[in-house]
Formats: structure tokens, sequence, C-alpha cells
């Protein structure tokens, strides 16, 4: 996966803008942990091609058989793809993508318990998707009625999550597809990485209305998270009012502690993103992993267990990018009437679980002096305000060593067992983990004092 961090074009010169010197505040580094939620009209058909272990693709098919069912849009368009072979099938040649927004039916969504389901895993912030690269809008926008309240669903989906959110004591973050909009584009589909940037538009018609919807989320909830994605049209980076520049500044005007991501296509950033990719160490600025908890953000109904963490590789998933100095935004999926399916929703109640005792060791926390050891049984380190926390990996293993930095003082496991230690033959203490934590996804010992 690319960092968008490097995309900084075009070169302006002397006439490149000036960008707001906005940090990344620390409610967002202390949160840890938000969910993401794909839905939209890729949720209908809720299908792309089954990956994972012994699936080899090469990469000149990678866009044809794309592993990201809400990419549906994209992967139909080019004959003889998968997603273009079963759309015939189960649809008929007379159906447009675009058609299945009628068939959209959202009735049986909960705002307020699907949002639950969330915070009780151990959400922090919400991003629900607001617009996808197909270009049909979650909210009751006045840019195009190619949106949830004219059509299909008949309800301002977005409105409905942020209200929730706020209910619910969490930060309500947006998703925005600043640089692709299929619906008002004629450009052939993306087979390939180079297509992602030449088949888009970058003129000043599609710039002002990518603001004018941008404006329009930020004016109407407030936003604490602009998490945009795939750049934004090249007309619009300039000194311009609908520039980058113009609409972030506007945008910290109305949320001082708010927070920006880094795929903007312009020198200025907030914290970094990182999608499906494993990062080995720590990272100094502040930074965000995201994925599916299958290999795709929207539904995927050919996914099975086989295809997705399982509650215990998500907690491990968790720890490693905090220790890291990133947060985790996880994705769920939901089907089209908006419930979450069962095999996401069992991993995310093991994560809340997990969190309820640990979250200590989690929340508000940053990297230690290193993240783990070369050597040894695997385990990962965090740092609050007077503790260190170390995270053992296996704790099936039965035993831990412990740094040489905690010395002598007083540590603990987080459920309140006592600890118990021995030297070995360098003199190391060594933690025995206790019969019940051995069963746990991480154990969790702290050392105080540190």
């Amino acid at each position: 996966m690319m960092n968008f961090e490097k995309r900084t074009g075009p070169d302006l010169g002397a006439d490149a803008p000036v960008y707001p010197s906005h940090g990344v505040p620390d409610w967002y580094r202390d949160a840890k942990l938000g969910f993401f939620v794909h839905w939209g009209l890729y949720s209908v058909p809720a299908w792309a091609v089954q990956h994972g272990e012994g699936v080899d693709i090469p990469t000149e098919d990678a866009y044809a058989w794309h592993q990201y069912a809400e990419w549906y849009g994209n992967t139909v368009r080019i004959p003889g793809s998968p997603t273009w072979e079963r759309h015939q099938r189960v649809y008929g040649p007379g159906v447009s993508y675009e058609d299945l927004a009628d068939r959209w039916d959202a009735a049986a969504f909960d705002a307020d318990a699907f949002v639950g389901e969330l915070v009780d895993a151990g959400a922090r912030y919400i991003v629900p998707t607001t617009k996808h690269h197909e270009g049909f809008c979650l909210w009751g926008t006045e840019t195009t009625g190619f949106n949830a309240v004219a059509r299909g669903p008949r309800r301002d989906l977005v409105a409905e999550f942020h209200d929730a959110t706020r209910r619910a004591g969490a930060r309500f973050g947006v998703y925005y597809s600043g640089a692709l909009d299929w619906h008002v584009s004629d450009f052939p589909p993306i087979e390939s990485d180079t297509d992602l940037f030449r088949h888009r538009r970058n003129d000043e018609h599609f710039a002002r209305y990518s603001a004018a919807q941008l404006d329009e989320l930020v004016a109407r909830f407030s936003p604490d998270l602009l998490w945009n994605d795939i750049e934004w049209p090249d007309a619009g980076k300039g000194r311009e009012d609908h520039g980058v520049a113009a609409l972030l500044s506007r945008y910290f005007d109305a949320v001082p502690d708010g927070v920006v991501n880094d795929r903007w296509g312009v020198p200025y950033h907030g914290f970094l993103t990182r999608e499906y990719t494993h990062i080995p160490d720590i990272i100094p600025q502040p930074w965000e992993s995201t994925r599916g908890l299958g290999y795709s953000f929207g539904y995927n109904q050919d996914e099975d267990a086989r295809h997705s963490l399982s509650g215990a590789e998500l907690v491990r998933l968790l720890v490693d990018v905090v220790a890291k100095n990133g947060n985790l935004l996880i994705n769920v999926g939901p089907a089209a009437d908006g419930s979450i399916p069962e095999l996401q929703r069992d991993a995310m109640r093991d994560l809340g679980a997990w969190l309820r005792t640990n979250g200590d060791a989690v929340y508000g926390t940053r990297p230690w002096i290193r993240m783990g050891e070369e050597t040894g049984a695997p385990r990962r380190y965090t740092r609050s305000a007077d503790a260190v926390h170390l995270h053992a990996m296996d704790p099936e293993a039965g035993e831990i060593a412990l740094p040489v930095e905690f010395g002598d003082v007083p540590v603990r496991w987080a459920d309140g067992t006592p600890v118990r230690t021995d030297a070995d033959a360098h003199g190391i203490r060594v933690a025995e983990i206790p019969a019940g934590l051995r069963g746990e996804p991480v154990a969790v010992l702290t050392a105080v004092g540190i």
C-alpha cells in the first residue's frame, strides 16, 4: 500500500498557499482505538473476490480481482472481471451499479444500537463513510440528488451516526472521498495504481463540488476528525477559496481541536495513515493503522472465519500498533440492512472484553524506549504517566522475562493477580504468567514507578 504523505504535488512554487500550523491533538493520541464504518451502495451486492492465504493474483489483475467490496462500482465496469460476471448473473445486463441505490433497504438500521456495539468494543472515535468513490452521499446534501435521503434508504444516515455517537460520548469523524467520484466522471475503470491518479477529475468544477460537500459536512456535523481519501483535485490545491488550505483553515476555525489525516496530496499532513501494512517499529509521528476485520472494508458476504481476524488476533493487532505510537482504526462493514455480521461482531466483543480489564495499558499511553525485544518471548511495551506496561503476546508460554529497566520496582498483573518472579541463570527476573491469564490473547504486567 502506498504512503500518501509522499504525494504533495503539484509544485506551485511561489503561488503555494499557507497551510494551517495545526498539530495532532492529545485527545486523538490518547484515544488509540477508532472504528471505521464502510457502508454504501456496495453493501447491496456485498461481494468481492476472496483473498487470503493460498490465493495468488497476478499484479496486472489486482484491480479486476480487487479485494475491497467497496470497489464494486469500479470492478463491475471491467469487462470479464469476476465482479462483472457475477453482476450479470445476479442482476442482469439491464441493471447498472447505480440502479442498486433504489434497492438499498436500511429500514432495520438502529444507530444507537450500532454505535453502542462499537463503544462497547472500546471505540473512542467513530468514522463512517459519508461518500465513497462511487459518489453516493449518505447525508442530505444539497449538491446532488445521488444521496441516501433522496434514494434508497430515504434517511440521513450520517446525521443518525453523528447523533448516536455524540449521545454515546465518543468522538465523531467523517470519511470523505476527495478526488474520486465515479458518479460525476466519465473515465474508464481503474485497472492499476497509475490509473488511480490518471483516471480522476482535477478540474475546477469538480474541485468546487468536492469543497462544497466537505464544507457541508463540517457545517452540519462539526466532525472531530476529517479522514480524506485518495487526495484532492489538483485545481483545489492552490490559494483558491475551494482549495485544501482554505478548507482546512475553515475547518480548524470551526473545530479548534479537530484533526485530519495525510491523504490530501499537499505538503500539510495531520496523522500518517498505514493501510493493511505491518509496521516494524515505532514511528515518531502520530500515525494510524487501518484495515478491515477481513480483507475488505465493505462487507463481503463470501468471507468467513478463514479470512477474518479473530478476537485474539484483533487484540494483538491493537497492542502492536499502540506500542509503535499508532492508533488503530479498525473497520466494521455492515450488511445493507445496517446489521453487523456475526463474525465481525464476535471479534469486536472479544476486544471490548479484553479492554475492560486492560484498557489502562492502552488508552492514553505513549511508546516506551522500545516497542519490544529482539529476542525472547514476544512482548510489546506501552508507557503511561507513572508506569510501563509489558504486554505478553503469548501468555501460553507460561513465563516472561522482565526487562532490566524494571529493576526491583513493584510489578502487578492487570487483573490484580499477585506476581511471582524468579531470577534466571543470568540474574534476569522472570515472571510466571498465572494460569488464569494464559488463555488471554495478551497478558499485561505493569511496572509502577518507572
